[in-house]
């Protein structure tokens, strides 16, 4: 599990207090999907996230020993029960005056203040994502500004607003990713890229720069694209020595794909799966991620049942609650509330632990970090209770 040295792993509300961890567990479990949910006022410094690909407008910290990132930034927080609180030996959140867990905060990474020799400040060309070296290695999208946006992406909103370079490259990301890992401790390269309408989707590229970054830092590294049209780039990929791979469906339910991702919708959802198939034969069970997009319209049932069959086949399904993106085309789209969330964490953590895949199977990328889903958190409550009352039922 993605925890923080020395981070409590339960909630707490006084350090003396004896707690049943079952429901230390499931009390922890049930904040960090609500802190997803409806996001964190903050009180203190706190390192963040602002527009555009990734975890936008988000905060970045542990809660109970998982690391989270939580909205900061958009109308949820603002509302939010919870708050970000200074103690005299860190920070804990609280609902009122009740403290229901430490926390511990990012702080302003170190190789942010460095250039590089042609004056493009590292910041521009990666970001830490907790303890991940992440990217988007071209900043553009052969869909972004037409009518196959992707409804729910923000990939321009980062260069419009001037925070990064269209496009790095393999030495700038090798020589920043040096710096993320030594200053700043970082453990592994999440590198992703707007899709192209060439044959390989933007995959080569990505692959490219994910191999200088992994031979110069020693990072394990993920690259993320959409499924190439000639399956056989997935080899070449492979043959790079890139660690994981994460291919991103969004949605199972292909009306909803339809209607927030028109140009994925065409690719058909059964091009995912062999893409996945292939994947998986070259990088391994595990080591080949989804990206599955809760809140959105879909239909639970065949969530549920697309996870499963990825699952069945070594694709972990990464889970996360829909954050609305400022600039995107879904900005104004309410997150979904944590009782819907939850039920379906349930059911895929329950799944994934029945096949032996847990959360801390993969080597690199969004699925080894973690930090912007609650599927951790729940898959780590079974661990120790397969059945806890304080978690509704599955789906």
């Amino acid at each position: 599990m993605p925890v923080s040295p020395g981070a409590p792993a339960v909630v707490s509300t006084h350090d003396s207090q004896q707690v049943d961890p079952v429901a230390a567990a499931a009390a922890l479990a049930t904040l960090v999907v609500d802190l997803q949910a409806r996001g964190l006022r903050v009180e203190v410094p706190l390192e963040r996230r602002h527009g555009g690909a990734g975890p936008s407008d988000s905060g970045m910290l542990w809660v109970g020993g998982f690391a989270i990132t939580v909205p900061t930034d958009n109308a949820a927080a603002a509302d939010s029960p919870y708050v970000l609180r200074a103690e005299d030996d860190g920070f804990a959140i609280f609902e009122g005056a009740r403290r229901l867990a430490a926390a511990s905060a990012q702080r302003r990474p170190r190789f942010y203040d460095l250039s590089t020799a042609d004056g493009v400040p590292y910041w521009q060309i990666g970001l830490l994502h907790l303890d991940s070296f992440a990217s988007t290695v071209v900043q553009t999208c052969s869909y972004w500004g037409n009518d196959d946006q992707c409804k729910f992406c923000g990939i321009g909103v980062s260069l419009d607003a001037g925070r990064t370079i269209v496009k790095k490259t393999p030495q700038q990301l090798a020589e920043v990713a040096i710096a993320a890992r030594e200053l700043d401790g970082a453990v592994d390269a999440t590198l992703t890229t707007g899709s192209s309408h060439g044959v390989d989707r933007g995959a080569r590229y990505v692959a490219r720069c994910g191999q200088a970054v992994r031979e110069a830092s020693g990072l394990p590294v993920e690259v993320q694209f959409e499924p190439p049209m000639t399956l056989d780039v997935i080899d070449e990929v492979a043959d790079l020595g890139i660690d994981s791979v994460g291919i991103h469906v969004e949605s199972f339910d292909p009306a909803v794909l339809a209607r927030v991702a028109p140009a994925k919708a065409r690719t058909g959802i059964e091009h995912y799966f062999a893409a996945w198939e292939r994947a998986v034969d070259r990088f391994g069970a595990g080591q080949v991620s989804t990206y599955v997009i809760l809140g959105m319209g879909e239909d639970p049932d065949l969530t549920v049942e697309g996870c499963r069959r990825a699952i069945d086949m070594g694709v972990f399904p990464f889970v996360v609650p829909f954050r609305p993106v400022v600039g995107s085309l879904m900005a104004d789209v309410a997150p979904p509330d944590r009782a819907y969330t939850e039920r379906i964490y349930r059911t895929v953590a329950g799944y994934l632990s029945a096949r032996g895949m847990d959360t801390g199977v993969a080597k690199a990328g969004c699925a080894r970090c973690q930090a912007c889903s609650g599927l951790q958190s729940v898959q780590a409550l079974l661990q120790i209770s397969p059945r806890p009352a304080q978690l509704p039922r599955v789906v």
